[in-house]
């Protein structure tokens, strides 16, 4: 079976799935494996059954203690697994078990959005660290996504014919490149980084946000330090992707256009961005928003 997972992994970075797709199959698939192997005595991938998987979808909600959102991904890291087994005739297409797997019925929540209060305390707990406030500001000001964040390059930060600095975010995976727009709060707070408190990179790295030795800072410690930003401020059940429903959703009580909106933040369809039109209809809702 492990000889599979390498080929997988092979066929998915030959479609040109980006790295943290493929990390994420890959745990998901040797997940699996180690339960089968270890629990079910599985010793060949033919030996699977539907009843097998169901069993590990129970195993990882009731003993690991996932919740259902990962849990439905974990399910769509097996389909394209077993589909890719189908694929290189490793087994049958009617025989394969996978194609009968259900996800978990999820309760459809509301994007959450960041309240004055919070979007302010937010600001003020990143303060006294340069790195960790230009990484909120940038956030804050651009709705980016971590791993936008993480990628980030120094020769990313640009500026237009007239003067106007904006980020060029580069082409990654299914995400085109893009422009998105820099306004003074994020950019003095990335200069003042920059030019002051960033440390010398190692040979190679252009990455703007650098650990004390010059490497990139690992994408998880960037999502750490802003859950520790997060609890400083007070603010509870927030999460990184929290801020950019924030910008959407703030821009879009602005009034601004649903399509340019799309571009910038990067949405691949327009009706992905109306979707946050529910957050703004509300009166305390959009006087809310209209006031960060």
């Amino acid at each position: 079976m492990k000889d599979l997972l390498s080929k997988f992994i092979n066929y998915l970075t030959e479609l040109g799935k980006s790295q943290y797709t493929i990390v994420a199959y890959k745990k998901d698939i040797e997940q699996l494996y180690e339960y089968l192997h270890n629990v079910k005595k599985k010793e060949t991938i033919a030996d699977v059954t539907l009843n097998d998987l169901k069993d590990f979808v129970e195993y990882l909600k009731n003993e690991r203690g996932f919740n259902l959102k990962t849990v439905s991904r974990k399910i769509n890291s097996i389909r394209t697994f077993f589909k890719y087994l189908v694929k290189i005739g490793i087994i049958d297409e009617l025989e394969n078990p996978a194609m009968r797997l259900s996800h978990p019925k999820l309760e459809q929540t509301p994007p959450r959005i960041l309240t004055r209060i919070e979007y302010r305390a937010l600001r003020d707990a990143s303060r006294k660290d340069p790195r960790l406030y230009a990484m909120v500001e940038t956030l804050l000001q651009t709705g980016l996504r971590l791993g936008e964040l993480f990628r980030l390059k120094v020769s990313d930060i640009k500026h237009t014919a007239s003067g106007k600095p904006y980020l060029y975010i580069e082409k990654y995976g299914a995400h085109p490149a893009r422009k998105v727009p820099l306004n003074k709060a994020a950019y003095e707070a990335l200069m003042e980084y920059i030019k002051n408190h960033r440390p010398t990179p190692k040979p190679g790295i252009e990455n703007v946000f650098l650990t004390k030795n010059g490497n990139p800072v690992p994408m998880r410690n960037i999502r750490s330090a802003i859950k520790r930003a997060f609890k400083e401020a007070g603010i509870n059940d927030a999460t990184v992707n929290d801020i950019r429903n924030t910008f959407i959703a703030y821009h879009l009580a602005r009034g601004m256009n649903l399509v340019t909106l799309a571009k910038i933040v990067g949405h691949r369809r327009v009706s992905t961005t109306e979707k946050y039109l529910e957050l703004v209809k509300p009166k305390a809702n959009n006087e809310k928003l209209q006031e960060l």
